[in-house]
C-alpha cells in the first residue's frame, strides 16, 4: 500500500455494512464527499477483482452524503429527516485489484427539498472503473 492521497482522512461515517471494508477514507468538499480506499481481500470476489457490490454500496454512501453536504451548504437542512436512496444504477467499465486506490467522486445534479439526483465516477489508480447514478428521497421531519 502507498500513502493516502492528500485531502483524504479516515471516513467519518461508520456503518455495520462497511465495517469489513475498513479502512475507508473521505474528502469532504463544499458540495461533495469523495470516498477512497485501497482494495484489499475483503473488497474482492472469488476472482480477486473488486466486487461490484462493494462499488455499488460505497458509491451509494458517497452520493447520499454528497447530497446531504450540498443541502447543508445551500442552507436547505431545516427539518431534514434523512436521505433515502430510491434508485441506483451502476455501469461497470474496468476491473480493480488488490492494492489499487479506488476513489468515488460524486456530483450533485439536483438538490431539492424533497428529492435529489447524484452521479459519480469511480476510478482505480486514476483510470475509470465504473460510473453510477442515483435518485434520493429527502425525508422531512413531521412538525
Amino acid at each position: 500500500m502507498t500513502e493516502t492521497p492528500a485531502g483524504f482522512s479516515p471516513h467519518f461515517r461508520t456503518s455495520p455494512v462497511t465495517d469489513a471494508w475498513e479502512p475507508l477514507y473521505s474528502a469532504v468538499e463544499t458540495e461533495a464527499v469523495r470516498i477512497g480506499f485501497f482494495v484489499g481481500a475483503a473488497h474482492c470476489n472469488a476472482r480477486g477483482l473488486l466486487h461490484g457490490g462493494v462499488i455499488a454500496a460505497l458509491a451509494d454512501n458517497a452520493m447520499g452524503l454528497s447530497l446531504g453536504q450540498t443541502l447543508k451548504h445551500r442552507h436547505m437542512v431545516e427539518g431534514l429527516g434523512g436521505i433515502v436512496t430510491t434508485s441506483l444504477a451502476v455501469d461497470y467499465i474496468a476491473a480493480a485489484v488488490v492494492g489499487d486506490w479506488v476513489e468515488i467522486a460524486p456530483r450533485v445534479l439536483k438538490a431539492g427539498r424533497g428529492s435529489g439526483l447524484v452521479d459519480a465516477l469511480i476510478t482505480a489508480n486514476g483510470a475509470l472503473t465504473a460510473r453510477t447514478h442515483a435518485a434520493f428521497h429527502v425525508r422531512r421531519d413531521k412538525t
